[in-house]
């Protein structure tokens, strides 16, 4: 008679391990969404990290993203490196010979919101 009352029932152990599976599963799954894309990275003229001197700067063809203005997706080496391109390059003329653009100006205003000296972006 428990023979027939077990008919039809995986195992103790395999109903464990498909749970278990299946438990592993919605968690990967849960973990892997992507998630939004965070916007471009200031581009600092760095040739593989290594800064050199510039005497025009080049126009930015991206508005700075969540990257840059959201507090938790900020990085610590993506922002200094564009405080350090602002306040070393920041008063030179772009290279195109035009002023800055609306998207430029968007960096700027990001550079001066943190709380960088505006005498380093102003136009001479």
């Amino acid at each position: 008679m428990n023979e027939h009352a077990t008919v039809g029932r995986a195992p103790r152990r395999f109903r464990g391990t498909v749970l278990g599976a299946l438990f592993f599963c919605a968690v990967v799954t849960a973990c892997s969404g992507t998630a939004p894309d965070p916007g471009p990275r200031f581009d600092d003229e760095t040739t593989g990290g290594v800064v050199t001197e510039l005497t025009c700067m080049k126009h930015q063809p991206r508005a700075p993203g969540r990257r840059y203005t959201d507090e938790k997706l900020q990085r610590t080496d993506e922002t200094l490196a564009l405080l350090r391109y602002y306040t070393a390059n920041g008063a030179k003329p772009y290279c195109d010979g035009n002023d800055l653009t609306d998207i430029d100006r968007q960096w700027v205003d990001l550079y001066l919101g943190l709380g960088a000296d505006a005498g380093n972006v102003e136009r001479r």
